[in-house]
């Protein structure tokens, strides 16, 4: 009981989190809820661990606008990244997703990480001969990778399967997996040969009508639209 209630109280967290990546004051600045505070820092607990989950995502505002990140923000986001380093025998995706947080942070703040990794990409071999629906959720899982101009393993592996990948959107879809469908569609934003018949940008303003109460869906909607238009995140 315990623990389901750890568990909903993260999920909670994960998603006020992505609210605020996603929910510029009028100004143009983002709300401040990545960055709980020295307390935070210090103490671990829920802060972390939610950003931790989102991943790289968490900075994705200063990642794709250019904007120096807030220093509270970038403490809480290193802290999680030292915090929560993989084990030996995690799953690719928590690799990968480690790794970008470190490539994140070796962008936005290179002193500060010195010795949390060493930049070696994991490995991509599990993707070569994956179905295209095993594909597709795992790029989902892994939408944070998707940025413009950033190669990687996993990136190129999405690169040679743009049918499939539409595909798995197309399912997602029609399954009303909204979260998996959003993170396709940022992912097929940057691939070359998606079957012009997709329809993408009325697929993804479609997620959006039907999943955008979900802040972790509208995260991914609004990276999608930016890397397609420009438009702020």
């Amino acid at each position: 009981m315990e623990q389901s209630g750890t568990s909903t109280l993260l999920q909670g967290a994960v998603q006020d989190l992505a609210s605020s990546v996603v929910s510029p004051h009028p100004g143009g600045d983002h709300a401040r809820a990545a960055a709980p505070g020295p307390v935070a820092v210090e103490e671990g607990g829920l802060a972390l661990a939610a950003v931790r989950v989102l991943g790289a995502d968490a900075l994705l505002p200063a990642v794709l606008l250019g904007t120096p990140p807030d220093p509270d923000e970038l403490a809480v986001f290193r802290k999680s990244v030292e915090s929560f380093p993989p084990r030996a025998d995690a799953a690719p995706t928590v690799l990968w997703s480690h790794w970008a947080m470190a490539r994140t942070l070796r962008r936005l703040d290179p002193p500060s990480a010195a010795g949390t990794a060493d930049g070696t990409e994991p490995g991509a071999e599990w993707l070569d001969d994956a179905s295209w629906q095993v594909l597709t959720h795992q790029l989902a899982v892994l939408a944070p990778l998707a940025l413009p101009g950033e190669d990687s393993a996993v990136a190129r592996a999405a690169q040679g399967r743009p049918v499939d990948v539409a595909r798995g959107f197309v399912r997602a879809v029609r399954r009303r997996d909204w979260r998996q469908a959003a993170g396709a569609g940022r992912w097929l934003t940057l691939l070359h040969g998606v079957p012009g018949t997709l329809g993408l940008q009325a697929g993804l303003d479609f997620v959006e009508l039907m999943g955008g109460h979900d802040p972790l869906v509208e995260l991914q909607v609004q990276a999608a639209r930016h890397l397609r238009t420009g438009a702020p995140v």
